[in-house]
């Protein structure tokens, strides 16, 4: 890495807020920030309102599996070009433009679903959440290499603060503005309304105007240009094995239902168990998925060059530049770094609901105050990275998500009580704000510069995969062990963490004036 010695003034640092690489992410972060309360906490008040039991709504945080597996079609991103729209808006904004697009579909079919009528509806509506979720994982992957491609090091870690800013703001909108909506429609908790959320998600789906303007009027970055050149045939094979491995790992994962359910069956029935049992049903279909993908390689479907350049030579720079002992941990870290929060996350809607906090309440408190609040502990996790380095921040903020599920221990045993309710919200959200704004200048930070889509990519599905995987079984973990015990089980995930940054600063013994982008 090349070395700096001069570190901004405060000055410096506000005045570049104004830089308009910088104002460009309030936008963009604004656009990806909007779908993915649509897939968690105001799909779970919609469907707890339709009737559907707690189990299968927080396992339908699962619908935002793609996050955690966008590193796999992240280098058709980079590589594959969109007809027509590559060449009149440029690669990234090519693809901007189409994840935009889906996003808006699957919107609109999510609410032209109700969940109450039927099993098939809730299955419909399953699916409808998928699409949303991988179409914005996708738009996820073009805003982040276009960030990191569009602006030195310097800028990245307020660029992540504006993009948290616009990100929040979002989850106002599609938080609390959800929720107010479908209120205002006449949808409460035991008087539920289909027409009232659906007429939400709609709305929500306009909304998404504001991401496909930002996405006519920005530049589109400058780009490394690839070694090899590919035809429109390369391309089509590429995306042809790609679509092999999807559909094997998707077959395999629901054709060993019945198998991986009676083995269920045949034990303690058990949370862990339960747990363990998925783990090793997934970690099956991605190894199916791999194998297949692999052989098709090796038969010539795909030329070999092609597959190495795209999926292989990004994995391979990464521990080319940090060694294999410490890229091992770094991915380590990523992927154990967000675990506390996301797994409380997924279960705190449902929380506040069987605590009997109104929507009107929860709208406030949560969607409203507490993004607000989350939106100034990440400008101030920025400045804090820029002012005084990259690892200080990821400390404090594990620390602050691991200590501030205590709260909620507190919220447990308080029941429906208003200050211990908004002081759970407030230190939550403020935890949540500062440790995203640190992590994502971090993972900016070790992400080279040739290889950005997918880098970024698999970093930020490696954040999210655990957490996630384990989140969709905090609606049965709380029928096992009650709240209270489960919050505290969050806060104990969360102290490896801190040891995990304290390691990692001496492996790398990274601060701010040693932050730049390798090429």
């Amino acid at each position: 890495m090349t070395e700096t010695t001069t570190t901004p003034s405060w000055r410096e640092t506000l005045r570049n807020f104004l830089d308009a690489r910088v104002l460009t992410m309030l936008f963009l972060g604004f656009s990806a920030g909007i779908p993915i309360l649509l897939i968690f906490s105001s799909l779970s008040l919609w469907l707890g309102e339709a009737g559907v039991e707690r189990k299968a709504v927080t396992f339908f945080s699962w619908a935002a599996l793609g996050y955690s597996f966008k590193f796999v079609w992240a280098p058709l991103i980079d590589k594959l070009p969109l007809p027509l729209l590559t060449r009149s808006l440029g690669k990234r904004r090519a693809w901007l433009l189409l994840s935009q697009a889906l996003i808006m579909l699957a919107i609109v079919t999510m609410g032209s679903i109700d969940p109450a009528l039927s099993k098939n509806n809730l299955t419909l509506m399953a699916f409808a959440a998928v699409l949303l979720g991988f179409s914005s994982a996708t738009q996820d992957i073009v805003i982040d290499a276009y960030r990191i491609e569009s602006a030195e090091t310097r800028l990245q870690a307020l660029m992540s603060s504006t993009y948290i800013v616009g990100y929040r703001v979002a989850m106002i909108v599609a938080g609390a503005g959800a929720l107010y909506l479908a209120a205002q429609f006449g949808s409460e908790k035991g008087h539920y309304v289909y027409t009232a959320w659906r007429w939400t998600y709609f709305i929500m789906a306009a909304i998404m105007l504001v991401g496909v303007l930002t996405t006519f009027v920005i530049p589109e970055p400058k780009h490394k240009p690839s070694s090899l050149h590919y035809t429109t045939h390369d391309y089509l094979r590429l995306v042809l094995v790609f679509a092999c491995t999807v559909t094997a790992f998707v077959l395999t994962f629901f054709l060993t239902d019945a198998l991986f359910t009676h083995l269920k069956a045949g034990t303690d029935g058990g949370v862990l168990t339960g747990f363990l049992l998925e783990a090793l049903r997934f970690a099956l279909a991605v190894a199916v998925a791999f194998a297949v993908g692999y052989l098709l390689v090796r038969a010539g479907l795909v030329d070999r060059a092609i597959a190495i350049e795209t999926w292989i030579a990004p994995i391979a720079d990464f521990f080319k530049r940090y060694g294999v002992k410490t890229a091992t941990f770094l991915l380590v870290l990523i992927g154990f770094y967000r675990i506390s929060d996301i797994v409380l996350g997924a279960a705190s809607n449902v929380f506040y609901q069987d605590l009997d906090f109104s929507k009107q309440e929860i709208a406030t408190a949560v969607k409203t105050v507490g993004v607000l609040v989350s939106v100034l502990g990440g400008v101030f996790g920025g400045l804090f990275a820029t002012q005084f380095g990259v690892m200080k921040s990821l400390l404090w903020g594990a620390i602050l998500a691991a200590l501030t599920n205590l709260v909620f221990v507190l919220l447990a045993v308080s029941g429906h009580n208003l200050p211990v309710f908004y002081l759970a919200v407030i230190a939550d959200n403020l935890a949540a704000g500062f440790a995203s704004a640190a992590f994502v200048a971090f993972l900016s930070a070790l992400t080279s510069v040739s290889f950005t889509a997918v880098q970024y990519a698999i970093f930020s599905s490696l954040m999210s995969l655990f957490p996630k995987v384990l989140g969709g079984y905090s609606g049965t973990m709380v029928d096992a062990i009650g709240y209270p015990s489960f919050f505290i089980f969050t806060t104990l995930i969360g102290l490896p963490v801190i040891g995990l940054v304290l390691i990692a600063t001496k492996f790398l013994e990274l601060d701010q004036s040693k932050l730049t982008q390798p090429t």
